[in-house]
């Protein structure tokens, strides 16, 4: 049951970015950093949390789920060192998901050999 929650939660996150991009004039972009943006005030104010729990990987995966990433890290780190944590808590929060898209991104680059498009 949960992968079907999984894919319930994350299903109506892509639906809802394929109507915008369909229906509206809005680039990708301007898309991605809405759901991000979202994701963190919905993260900071602990409303983000209901559809985690619910949707698991449906709802962290996502963009919104990164900014819930990075609302979180960094209301712990203000939490726990104060002001400075405002600036390292992201960083901190992130720093495993982004380091895993690196690593992954250069080893799928060494094995199926990208070439640029003409």
């Amino acid at each position: 049951m949960s992968y079907f929650r999984a894919f319930i939660v994350g299903g109506g996150i892509c639906v809802v970015a394929q109507i915008l991009m369909d229906k509206t004039k809005l680039t990708p972009a301007r898309i991605l950093v809405a759901f991000v943006t979202l994701g963190t005030f919905l993260g900071g104010l602990n409303l983000y949390d209901g559809l985690m729990a619910y949707g698991k990987a449906g709802a962290s995966v996502p963009l919104p789920g990164f900014g819930y990433n990075l609302a979180k890290a960094t209301m712990k780190e203000v939490d726990k060192y104060g002001l400075v944590g405002a600036f390292t808590g992201g960083i901190k929060g992130a720093a495993g998901g982004i380091t895993a898209a690196i690593f992954f991104g250069y080893l799928m680059a060494l094995i199926f050999n990208p070439k640029t498009k003409e």
